[in-house]
Order: structure tokens, then sequence, then C-alpha cells
């Protein structure tokens, strides 16, 4: 095993793994893939210990930098459900004004600036900012109270392994889902109307302002202003139960529909007995 460098960074509060090896490669004034392979020589990807680490991996990191593997892992995505992966950026998509430490050179790049389902800074409660100037979060005042309790909800879910009667994650994928409106819309647009917008109605006034994205269960990152929404819809199903499955399944049909069915049925054919969805408080 590799033994420990002459001289370690601390890494910063919620640093991306990859980040911090970044860290040392310009402190050793190397590449940060040629940084890796001091301890992995194998390696052929700096971004791809973020998401799929072994423990193997970690150990021998954690050899190198004179940590323990947990601590190497706590900096990675690994222990993150498989679910999660699609919610995971590539590259920062959000940032904390707030939290920017600019006396460091380059800022590291945190964890949270990849996770696509954050909407508020883990470490001070701040918004999230991004490039995008729109009137969203104004459109989706209302839904604030709800956006939050969706947040901690994928959150808890994601990092601290918490269960739910639906993992908060499989819910996100769901409200992702085409709908049919009716009656038709008049642009024919169908790829904008989603299975959030009969949870969330301002959410299809939102999307005829975006251009033509694919969010769907597969690319599930919403832009910052709108992501809100699909928080919210996570909470209010949760709070709601299986009958809201079953409501929602009326607003769907031919192949979206068999699939969905096939995902929720099992919570839907004993929702009968909870009775009619319960209501959320929204404020």
């Amino acid at each position: 095993m590799t033994g420990p460098l002459p001289v370690t960074l601390p890494p910063m509060r919620g640093e991306l793994l990859s980040s911090w090896i970044s860290r040392h490669a310009d402190f050793y004034g190397v590449t940060p893939l040629t940084m890796l392979r001091h301890g992995l020589p194998e390696a052929t990807s700096l971004g791809a210990i973020d998401l799929s680490l072994t423990k193997a991996q970690a150990d021998r990191i954690a050899g190198m930098f004179g940590v323990s593997p947990k601590f190497v892992r706590s900096l990675s995505f690994a222990d993150a459900p498989k679910a999660a992966r699609r919610f995971i950026a590539k590259s920062p998509v959000q940032h904390c004004a707030h939290c920017i430490d600019t006396d460091i050179g380059s800022p590291p790049i945190l964890r949270s600036e990849l996770q696509g389902w954050r909407i508020t800074c883990p470490h001070c409660g701040e918004l999230f900012q991004d490039k995008t100037t729109s009137d969203g979060d104004r459109t989706l005042a209302p839904y604030r109270v709800a956006a939050r309790r969706g947040e901690t909800l994928l959150h808890n879910h994601t990092e601290r392994g918490v269960e739910t009667w639906l993992p908060p994650l499989e819910i996100a994928r769901l409200l992702l889902m085409r709908r049919i409106p009716w009656p038709p819309p008049r642009d024919c647009d169908f790829w904008r109307y989603r299975l959030l917008g009969a949870i969330v109605p301002d959410f299809d006034d939102l999307l005829t302002k975006e251009s033509a994205s694919a969010f769907s269960p597969k690319h599930p990152i919403l832009p910052l202003h709108i992501r809100p929404a699909l928080l919210a819809g996570v909470a209010i199903i949760d709070h709601a139960g299986p009958p809201m499955l079953k409501m929602l399944q009326g607003h769907m049909m031919g192949d979206n529909k068999t699939r969905f069915v096939m995902a929720t049925d099992h919570l839907v054919t004993p929702a009968i007995e909870w009775g009619p969805p319960q209501q959320m408080q929204l404020i």
C-alpha cells in the first residue's frame, strides 16, 4: 500500500473526493489523474471514483492521504442508493454564494453542488444559486414549505438511508413520466406535460417558458428555478400516501400508464384501505 504523502491538505467541509485530489495535484504540480494514480495506478478517470469508489480503492486512497477509508467514502457518492446516480450531475449545477471561499484560489467542488435534488445549501441553509434568471421562485412560492420538506426527504434517503413507504427518489422518477392532458394542448407540445403537473399545476406553465429539454425519469435534474415543483410533488405524495397513486393513474395512458401501474400496483391495491388521499398544507 502507498504510504502517506509528505503533505496533505485538509478537505473543505462537504468537499467532493475528486476535488480534494485535484487540489493536491495543484499543490504538487501534477495532473489530477497523475495524483490519483499515485494510489491507484490502474485508474483511468478521476470522476469515476466519486460514483463508483470500491472498498479496495477507498483503502488505498486512505493510505495515500493518511486518513480512514470511511472518511474517504464520505467524500464520494459511493454509499448513495444506485437510483440517486441519475440525480448527480457530472459538474456543478448550483452554488452557495454565502459559503464560497474566495481566499483559497480555485474554490473546491462540494458534493452538494452536484446534487440535483437540492435547492438549499446543507451547510448554511441559504438558497442555492445558478446562472438561470427566472421568475420560477415567485411562481412556486406557495409550494416553498412543501419543497423544503421534499428536499429533506430526498436528503435523508440518499445520505442517511432513511426508508419511507415509497422511496422519494422513486416518487421523483414517477412524477417526471409523461401524462396526457385533457383537453389536448393546441401547440401539441406533449413533451411538456409531466405527471407532476397533475399535482403542481404551475409546473405546466413554467415549462412553457423552457426550451425543449429531456426532463424524464432518465434525466431528472431540473433547472434550479423549477426544481421546487418536483420537490413539492415528492412531499405531497409522501404525505398523501398510496391513494394518490391511484388518482395519478387516471392521468396516463398507453405504455406509460402500463409502466406506472407495474411500478405502483403493489401499493395501490392495498390503498383502498387507506381511504382518500390526505391533504397537505402547502404554506
